[in-house]
């Protein structure tokens, strides 16, 4: 006689599961297998992509003095970091439906591992430019990590490892703020080395960092609760042999992918913008030290260990209160917040409330990003992927649009230099609180929007 699903549950797993094997708990400390370790594996590996990504920030005051970069160079160079995580995350969400998150992420690693060392050999801001925008291409595996969490966890607990598996990623971006500067003054003040040479040894770090996080994914990853994505896949996809474009249009074609991913363009978008330039605001407005800016910006960052999961963890209790409804009126709360400390921190003078209003304004805008991947599982199970690569590329998309606001049109000595970098910020804010309205057209018929109630009748509480 055939076993229940639910009596074949118990002797495979650690935790709960639904009928799906998908986890319907979420044990932040636990290590098991498959569920938890995937957790695991997914934020380090992309920590160690942020930290890469942000490790050229926080020495841009050395490498921009020794290369000679102007500040057109500058903006240039963070706006072509961006730019090349655009099109890499548009492109990693249909390689995560077809070969799993797994292999899609650790082969991007390991390819741009070599990238990163490469930062040791720009000589010109031609090469600058090129390297940072090459470097962008890492922050793709954001895409994966998401995939993956949704991929492992059930729509009851999915915003919280969502928004774990993001935030404490992020923080790879705070902790590089202070490592970089530290690694750069042991090489001068230990070592001995000329700057021109400490700066540039200091990548080996980043490099191999990224290379050895991707080499564990693949030795202990598994994509799903039943086994790698091939495998599992080969028996479901035997009656779809046109899966891959049915996939992709089925994404493209769905709004609420869209709305989310200019939405998203300005919460996480603004992060990355503000996480590219903050140490260096701070640096050239308040004259602080390159290790005391470094230490204020990092604060930025580290601050994704709570509030992005936080995010996640208020639209899943939400999302168990109010169903959608809960989870859009709680995005769009966080996010219209997040858009007026954004505004008010570019009208602060002083360099104390500048730094408490960045830190109020991180928890926010950071929120608001792991409360938009509490919404994304449920647009479309079948082009998760898809819906998510959307989604991830318009939060770099929206980092073009206002890192070209506040680098390329910012400051008072060059053609590009029409407004102030702090008024810039405030525009920002202002740019936050006008997209964030998008929101209120987000509508599903099985579980409603912000004003109506679904147009079926359907237990939310079987879809979350």
């Amino acid at each position: 006689m055939e076993e229940s699903p639910s009596s074949k549950t118990e002797p495979l797993f650690s935790i709960p599961v639904d009928i799906n094997h998908k986890a319907t708990e979420f044990n932040l400390f636990s290590i098991s297998s498959p569920h938890m370790k995937a957790f695991h594996l997914a934020w380090f590996s992309l920590f160690s992509c942020f930290f890469s990504t942000f490790s050229i920030p926080p020495l841009l005051p050395i490498i921009r003095e020794d290369l000679h970069l102007s500040q057109s160079d500058v903006g240039k160079a963070a706006v072509a970091s961006f730019v090349g995580s655009i099109f890499s995350r548009l492109a990693m969400g249909p390689v995560c439906d077809l070969v799993g998150p797994r292999i899609a992420s650790s082969t991007l690693s390991l390819i741009t591992a070599p990238i990163v060392l490469s930062t040791a050999f720009i000589s010109s801001p031609l090469s600058f430019i090129l390297i940072r925008f090459l470097i962008g291409f890492c922050l793709a595996n954001f895409v994966a990590n998401q995939f993956w969490m949704s991929s492992m966890f059930s729509g009851r607990v999915v915003g919280i490892a969502n928004g774990f598996a993001a935030g404490w990623a992020n923080v790879g971006s705070g902790v590089t703020q202070i490592f970089m500067p530290l690694i750069y003054s042991f090489f001068i003040n230990t070592l001995n080395l000329p700057s021109s040479t400490a700066w540039r040894v200091a990548f080996i770090l980043p490099a191999t960092f990224q290379a050895v996080t991707a080499v564990m994914v693949l030795a202990f990853g598994q994509d799903l609760p039943d086994g790698n994505y091939k495998r599992v896949k080969k028996s479901t996809d035997s009656t779809d042999k046109n899966n891959a474009f049915g996939i992709l249009f089925d994404g493209l074609k769905n709004y609420r992918g869209w709305i989310l991913g200019i939405t998203y363009g300005f919460c996480f978008g603004v992060e990355l913008t503000t996480d590219n330039i903050i140490a260096q605001y701070f640096y050239d407005r308040f004259s602080l030290d390159i290790e005391t800016a470094g230490v204020i910006a990092a604060s930025f960052g580290f601050a994704n260990i709570v509030s992005r999961p936080a995010g996640g963890m208020i639209s899943d209790e939400m999302g168990r209160r109010f169903g959608m409804r809960g989870r859009l009126w709680s995005l769009w709360v966080v996010q219209t917040v997040a858009g007026l400390l954004c505004y008010l921190l570019g009208r602060v003078n002083s360099l104390w409330g500048s730094v408490l209003v960045m830190c109020c304004f991180s928890l926010f805008v950071q929120a608001a990003s792991g409360l938009t991947f509490g919404v994304v599982p449920f647009v479309s199970k079948r082009s998760l992927g898809v819906i998510s690569g959307m989604t991830g590329s318009g939060g770099t998309l929206g980092a073009v649009v206002t890192q070209l606001l506040l680098l390329l049109y910012s400051g008072s000595t060059s053609n590009y230099h029409k407004i102030s970098t702090e008024k810039g910020i405030s525009i920002m804010g202002l740019m936050m609180l006008f997209f964030t309205l998008l929101i209120t057209l987000i509508y599903f018929p099985n579980s409603g929007g912000m004003f109506c109630g679904p147009s079926k009748q359907t237990d939310y509480h079987l879809l979350a």
